[in-house]
């Protein structure tokens, strides 16, 4: 028997534990989840009733209730078949999934029990007794959380990044946030040095560095100035969909689709922070929104995109590089269906229904993937050399991005110190290449480059493997990639094993 799998072309995608008791399970990274009751059954020899297919593109819409809305009972999501695997025991077999990390480690940001780098795509061993739904790298801290809303944190927690009082300066593996266990986490975000959450009620949290206000304000309307290293409720009045978190403030996106911002939206300097959270004028009907260092981006249901401020590199894509206190349309994306967006340190990027992807902002290191053009561009320019693949998602850090296709493999492109392209070459590029997933079906790696830093006893390890003809892609199956995240030098991703092989 067959178990059909759904992934989203936009916003949501699907969980790997959706086939456990043969229901399907939808996250959406923008914070709402779907019971979407009308695709539970997804077991059996046929697509689900319910969906409307277009066989040629696969394509079909679901529905469900929107759990953390109040004003929004019903929500429609477009859907794309991606495959199906056969079903064992009488219902969908629940998929291996493994947390990976690679890049710069001198903070234990790659959750791997040192401070070493890699150059290549590492598994989190100790995230692989749980059920990642999402994955946020930082500037120099990581975090993870689970299909049951648990929080992960690791890496730097100086000043309390790591939601708990900073009795180390780094931590290099992966613990959980106590603080919030009480409640059930579904989007995260961090910026310089601190932390945004929202739960399935629509409830902010922040914790970290708080000089410029990016915390928010006292339960008192006091505001302060210290460090917040335990989690508490930020824009309380706010009932929240997604967080995002620039170098020093903090924007949402609210339920009623408006956003708000609060903390030093620009440079320090440049303009006074405000604690108190304030509604940014003139965008209705938001969908979702991206935070660079310190300029934003807005995508509305209408398919506009707007940004706003910081632009010295023309990351607002306004032609020029004036900064804007206030939102404006970005331009040269008129009759692009856009489906989701991207900010990085001082570059921006977008995605369109057809798996395009456009680029603009900062081009030095290549960090654009226009190849040897690394010069900055003042509007969108789309990324040619990503025109024979189909994107579903963009993730842009602070000098490199990686983009996912829509079969689960990943291209990186920028700066390559560090490790951070995952190749295992440390060189700088701006021709997006193809990430190896050298990792077994256990999880254990079966190459290793030869300028990546490990240990004898792991190097024996992973030769042993090698030998015993495992691959990442064999009769088997292979790794897939099924979501994606940057941070200042170092990237994480989820991988799902897909236990279909490919036809020759």
């Amino acid at each position: 028997m067959q178990v059909y799998e759904l992934m989203t072309s936009y916003p949501c995608r699907v969980s790997s534990k959706s086939w456990k008791s043969g229901k399907l399970k939808i996250q959406a990274p923008a914070g709402p989840v779907l019971n979407s009751c009308k695709t539970d059954k997804t077991v059996g020899g046929e697509k689900p009733k319910e969906v409307q297919w277009d066989e040629d593109g696969g394509r079909g819409q679901a529905w469900g209730d929107q759990r953390g809305s109040q004003d929004e009972k019903q929500r429609k999501q477009n859907w794309r078949l991606v495959g199906w695997r056969e079903e064992e025991g009488g219902q969908g077999r629940e998929q291996g999934e493994q947390s990976l990390s690679w890049g710069a480690g001198e903070d234990g940001q790659l959750g791997l029990r040192d401070l070493k780098d890699k150059h290549v795509v590492t598994v989190v061993d100790a995230l692989s007794a749980v059920t990642i739904e999402g994955v946020v790298a930082g500037s120099r801290n990581s975090m993870a959380f689970s299909d049951e809303g648990q929080l992960y944190t690791w890496g730097w927690n100086q000043r309390g990044t790591l939601g708990h009082p900073p009795d180390k300066k780094t931590e290099s593996c992966p613990s959980q946030v106590k603080a919030l266990n009480g409640v059930r986490i579904v989007q995260a975000a961090t910026g310089g040095w601190h932390c945004l959450a929202v739960d399935e009620e629509g409830r902010a949290y922040a914790w970290g560095g708080n000089e410029y206000g990016q915390c928010a304000e006292e339960a008192d309307g006091k505001t302060m100035k210290r460090d917040i290293t335990i989690p508490q409720r930020c824009a309380p009045h706010l009932r929240v969909r997604q967080v995002a978190a620039g170098g020093t403030h903090s924007v949402v996106l609210t339920q009623d689709g408006h956003v708000w911002s609060w903390g030093q939206p620009w440079p320090p300097g440049d303009i006074k922070q405000i604690a108190t959270p304030v509604r940014v004028q003139g965008l209705e009907k938001v969908k979702v929104i991206a935070v660079g260092a310190f300029h934003n981006l807005a995508l509305l249901e209408s398919g506009e995109l707007w940004a706003w401020g910081n632009n010295e590199y023309g990351q607002l894509g306004t032609g020029d590089t004036q900064p804007r206190a206030q939102p404006v349309q970005v331009k040269g994306l008129d009759g692009l269906e856009l489906v989701d967006i991207a900010a990085g340190g001082w570059h921006s990027m977008a995605l369109t229904a057809k798996g395009e992807v456009y680029g603009w902002g900062r081009g030095e290191h290549g960090r654009l993937g226009f190849g040897d053009d690394k010069s900055s561009k003042m509007v969108p320019a789309q990324v040619n050399l990503l025109e024979d693949e189909f994107i579903i998602q963009i993730s842009c850090g602070g000098t490199h991005s990686v983009a996912l296709t829509k079969d689960g493999r990943m291209f990186s492109f920028g700066r390559g110190d560090h490790g951070r392209l995952g190749d295992g070459r440390q060189v700088t590029t701006g021709h997006p290449l193809e990430v190896p997933i050298d990792i077994s079906r256990s999880g254990k790696p079966i190459r290793r480059s030869r300028d990546d830093s490990d240990d004898d006893d792991d190097d024996e390890e992973e030769e042993e493997e090698e030998e015993s003809g495992t691959s990442s892609e064999s009769a088997d199956g292979c790794w897939r990639i099924k979501a994606v995240a940057c941070g200042g030098q170092h990237t994480m991703a989820i991988a799902v094993w897909d236990g279909t092989p490919e036809e020759e």
